[in-house]
């Protein structure tokens, strides 16, 4: 006999009322230690929105298996080599790598709510990994175009980064008026 938790799972994922939810936050650029390193922190707490690193997060449903945030996130292997900096700001491709990790809870600052996955956002999210080419090229090939192509694979929202640095500026020009 099925466990009555594993019972409403398997009828959840049936019933396709399943809904992940999909996140999408910003987090300072990695740089060599020292200067560098300081720099992509002083930009990202300035809110320079093209020197953020961006990331998926995918929040299970209390239905999944899965309890804690899974983060999936696009970078290069080695991001805070020089020769890596150098290569990637002057257009040349790098080796990137796809990382998944789990999260504890989710951040406070610079994440934004993008909508649900109706079916299970974490198969979702490894198939979409599976044909993701990790040759890292900036603004080309980066963590914007990862973010953009894996929200919308889950949720079926386009340009995602677009709409949220727009109503990021709409809302900072509200403040400074």
């Amino acid at each position: 006999m099925l466990s009555s938790s594993f019972a409403n799972y398997i009828a959840t994922r049936s019933s396709g009322s399943r809904r992940d939810e999909v996140y999408v936050a910003a987090v300072p650029l990695r740089g060599t230690k020292g200067p560098a390193q300081l720099l992509m922190s002083t930009a990202y707490s300035l809110n320079f929105w093209d020197l953020q690193h961006f990331m998926v997060i995918i929040n299970p449903s209390s239905s999944s298996l899965h309890s804690q945030a899974l983060v999936y996130d696009f970078q290069p292997q080695d991001p805070e080599s020089i020769a890596v900096a150098v290569a990637a700001l002057s257009g040349r491709s790098v080796p990137g790598v796809v990382l998944t990790r789990t999260l504890k809870k989710l951040p406070k600052r610079k994440c934004w709510f993008v909508g649900y996955s109706e079916s299970d956002a974490i198969d979702v999210a490894n198939r979409f990994n599976e044909g993701w080419d990790t040759d890292l090229r900036i603004n080309h090939h980066d963590c914007r175009n990862y973010a953009n192509g894996l929200v919308e694979y889950l949720t079926g929202t386009k340009a995602v980064l677009e709409h949220l640095q727009s109503s990021s500026m709409a809302r900072d020009e509200r403040t400074k008026a």
